[in-house]
């Protein structure tokens, strides 16, 4: 009997040591328990350490890097040498004299950032174009994508860019940049975090309010409410649809496409939502990522709403780079028309991204154009629906091209829309599918409550007593447990 013992430690030891290993099967998600015991450590160690400013960068720099070989291996240490590059770079501009220079330089870090990321998300995707046109026998190469390796690239091209356009002064340290880039909460996928909104927060190393706090919790509630409650229940039926469209009705193939605009809208702003709460708890703002992109009446108050830090982020180094409206109407239309084509191809190496870009830049130019007419028109309950039901449809149906498995697939699927649609199975759907539609109108409902009223919430959870914020949060976490299937479903925006 006691020689059983050391077995049983040791099996115990060893499976307790397994937990804090990378495993490419489970990466670390916000979702994940492993995270939020991690996170609860992390958090005391944190605020003993907040007021010597370099030994709390060091430690967050350590979690950050710790959290990232979790969600994607060995490839923190790629994260570091871009870091490393990226601010050698910058201070290399500030003592550099002439401004030929200094663009050499920044262009060579836009070129090594964008060759890295182009080399581990579209080397397949145009070597199998190539082959296509040559007709040559193509293998795909063996590359695993890193997580979250579009928003990093984007936050560090934006941050040479600045310096050298003096919108910013480089860091002092390195460990200053090297925080700003690694920062948990934003890494694997978002917000894009500007340096100028960033740094300059790193150096003033505020403390974290009581507001901060536990309005930090109300953003992280409501993130896994969105996330881990909504998304991931209704995606069950949605992924039915999608995984093979030829086997169901108009009826069915339109609540699948409704459910996915919907899916990927709780997916990515849940997540976005826990990003912006835990760096609040830690004192930090990330600013708003989404503010009811579904209520706009057109496809630019759309793009104000949708994403916003990566809209931003294309206007200001893309769009307005490539001329703006500064260069005539036609370079107008153009230039949002190639800019969307690069948001498209930023989501994926695929010419479904490519394509579901190419025609929200087609909507952005035609709204455009269509501006001096569209003033005319009087604003009413009545055009105010029709706008906002045009938009919507228009959103909808491109979310198709972003979802399904292929341009094939895409086409079938609306198509079935249109072609098998019977009004006398809406009935039939809702009573097969009721714990779903109650999902869906519910959320549907919470999409359009006044900001105000959202405020409010938020307020009213900060100056409630401890254990309503307990009851809540157990409440969350029950309905969760109720609702979730089998598997922790990753996030939508974790392949970008």
């Amino acid at each position: 009997m006691l020689c059983e013992f050391p077995e049983i430690n040791s099996s115990v030891l060893y499976n307790f040591a397994a937990l804090f290993k990378y495993d490419p099967s489970a990466p670390m998600l916000f979702s994940s328990g492993i995270f939020w015991v991690l996170f609860l450590v992390f958090l005391p160690v944190y605020a003993l350490l907040k007021k010597s400013k370099s030994k709390m960068v060091l430690f967050v720099i350590a979690f950050s890097l710790y959290f990232y070989y979790k969600s994607s291996g060995l490839f923190f240490f790629m994260l570091i040498g871009t870091s490393l590059v990226d601010w050698l770079v910058s201070r290399a501009m500030v003592n550099l004299k002439t401004k030929r220079a200094k663009k050499i330089l920044m262009w060579f870090s836009i070129c090594t950032s964008l060759s890295i990321l182009g080399y581990f998300k579209y080397a397949n995707f145009f070597l199998w174009n190539w082959n296509l046109m040559v007709e040559g026998n193509f293998q795909p190469l063996d590359i695993i994508l890193p997580v979250g390796i579009s928003f990093y690239t984007f936050q560090s091209i934006s941050y040479v860019v600045d310096v050298y356009k003096r919108k910013i002064k480089p860091t002092k340290t390195w460990f200053d940049y090297l925080f700003f880039l690694s920062f948990f909460p934003a890494l694997v996928a978002g917000p894009i975090v500007r340096a100028d909104y960033f740094l300059p927060q790193i150096k003033k190393n505020l403390p974290a309010s009581h507001a901060d706090v536990w309005g930090g919790m109300w953003l992280i509630i409501v993130g896994i409410i969105k996330k881990a409650l909504i998304a991931d229940y209704i995606s069950q039926f949605n992924d039915l649809i999608f995984n093979d469209p030829s086997l169901y009705t108009g009826v069915q193939t339109l609540m699948g496409v409704l459910g996915y605009t919907m899916q990927i809208y709780c997916d990515f702003s849940g997540y976005s939502d826990m990003a912006i709460g835990l760096a609040l708890m830690m004192g930090f703002k990330l600013g708003i990522n989404f503010d009811s992109p579904y209520q706009s009446h057109n496809l630019t108050e759309f793009w104000r709403r949708w994403h916003i830090s990566l809209s931003s982020w294309l206007r200001d180094y893309v769009y307005i780079p490539l001329g703006g409206n500064r260069k005539g109407t036609f370079r107008t239309y153009l230039n949002n028309f190639l800019t969307m084509l690069i948001g498209g191809l930023w989501h994926g190496a695929a010419w479904k991204f490519i394509f579901w870009g190419a025609m929200h830049g087609v909507g952005l130019a035609i709204h455009k154009a269509c501006l001096p007419i569209l003033k005319k028109i009087p604003d009413n309950w009545f055009t105010i629906f029709i706008f906002w039901a045009i938009t919507f449809v228009y959103v909808s149906l491109l979310w198709v091209f972003f979802r399904a498995a292929t341009f094939e697939d895409s086409v079938l699927i609306i198509q079935n829309i249109f072609i098998d649609f019977q009004w006398n199975q809406i009935p039939q759907f809702f009573e097969a599918r009721m714990v779903w539609c109650i999902m869906m109108i519910a959320l549907i409902i919470m999409h359009f409550i006044p900001q105000t009223v959202a405020d409010k919430a938020q307020i009213i959870f900060i100056k409630s007593p401890w254990f309503v914020k307990l009851i809540t949060f157990l409440i969350v976490v029950q309905l969760v447990i109720e609702f979730m299937s089998e598997e922790v479903a990753p996030f939508i925006y974790f392949q970008f």
